[in-house]
């Protein structure tokens, strides 16, 4: 496993603005080198859930202890649900009533859900503030820490609230993910398999290969389709940082997944669950549009399924999926937007007729089979 990490490149984000480090391995968590060369102001704050906090805050304290005068703990509700302007002001009320400056840094311990809402804290408070991603999921891991995009959710759609604001560093400690549930793993996969069919054929057929492995959270398995992961979406975003054009193609399977996480309620099916189903939606959706193959979109569902990913949508009619993508933010003037797939590895955001849209949900809405999460 060292011999792997070590083999493998250094992984740094580079935007027009900013430029920063992608840290993976075991224990860097607690290990203070992991935040060397970072400012350090009078005040840290440590942002996490009542979930991760019993496992991870101790060790993270440790890590950083002497780097500031003040060192404190918020500790927010755990889920979906929680991601909201409640929990925002939880942070804030912590900032304020502890007289933190313009030189603090948040370090957000947790999820995806746990580094959206930090890091739009952290780009919000006295108009902006350094902080440090600590993702704890897989799914964290390979996509929400990495690029600066943060946000809160709104009764309303998924994350429509929220700033670009980039993290200082992310630091993917790999045995946090020993703790994560069966459910949660498998969530993770759901991003890790995306990238495959956006931009590299020759990673969707080693995930092909490598399906028993990566549900076990074998170490060698596990550390490369996160490298590889991180690798695809830094590459995306030093060229497209604020999401103007390419870096669309990260969305793929989510117009259609944060259709299905609004639709059901927040928290009912896992974001990578959502964003599996959405995948295969948007590949019969492909398809549909003559751009590539239906076997295509039948190998990307097989693995769907072969991960324990949902295929089938949950039902939803037609008319509240398409209410809902209308106020996705790719959507112009009310058009709804998808990602499509071209080939295998090359992927396009572009319009298709409703007519198609409508088609493709109905048919998946007849499809026999339980559309549920386990």
């Amino acid at each position: 496993m060292t011999d792997l990490l070590s083999a493998l490149p250094k992984l740094e984000v580079c935007t027009s603005h900013n430029r920063y480090d992608i840290l993976i391995g075991h224990d860097v968590l607690a290990d203070p080198n992991s935040f060397a060369g970072l400012a350090a102001g009078s005040h840290g704050v440590i942002v996490t859930n009542a979930t991760v906090a019993p496992l991870w805050v101790k060790p993270l304290e440790r890590a950083l202890a002497g780097r500031h005068q003040h060192l404190s703990v918020v500790c927010l509700p755990d889920g979906e649900a929680h991601k909201d302007w409640s929990s925002l002001n939880l942070i804030f009320d912590h900032l304020l009533s502890h007289g933190c400056d313009r030189k603090t840094i948040l370090y957000s311990l947790g999820g995806g859900v746990v580094g959206d809402i930090t890091g739009f804290a952290a780009g919000c408070y006295m108009r902006g503030v350094g902080f440090v991603q600590i993702p704890t999921t897989l799914l964290a891991q390979v996509d929400s820490s990495v690029g600066g995009k943060t946000a809160i959710n709104h009764p309303l759609g998924k994350n429509m609230v929220g700033v670009f604001h980039q993290p200082l560093r992310v630091v993917c400690d790999l045995r946090t993910l020993q703790t994560l549930p069966a459910r949660e793993v498998r969530a993770g996969l759901a991003e890790v398999m995306k990238y495959g069919p956006i931009a590299d054929s020759a990673f969707f057929d080693w995930l092909e290969a490598h399906v028993d492995k990566l549900l076990a959270l074998d170490p060698q398995a596990l550390t490369w389709a996160i490298h590889r992961s991180c690798s695809i979406k830094a590459h995306v975003v030093g060229q497209d940082e604020r999401e103007d054009g390419l870096r669309a193609i990260l969305n793929f399977g989510h117009t259609f997944g944060h259709a299905i996480e609004t639709g059901v309620g927040y928290g009912q099916w896992l974001h990578g669950e959502a964003v599996a189903c959405g995948m295969v939606l948007a590949a019969r959706l492909s398809a549909a549009a003559g751009l590539i193959g239906i076997e295509l979109a039948q190998r990307i569902e097989a693995l769907v399924r072969a991960f324990g990913l949902p295929a089938q949508p949950p039902p939803l009619s037609v008319d509240t999926f398409m209410s809902l993508m209308r106020r996705d933010k790719k959507a112009v003037n009310g058009r709804i937007r998808f990602v499509l797939l071209r080939a295998l590895g090359q992927a396009e955001v572009r319009e298709v007729p409703h007519e198609w849209v409508h088609q493709v949900l109905e048919q998946a809405l007849r499809t026999p089979g339980s559309p549920g999460v386990h």
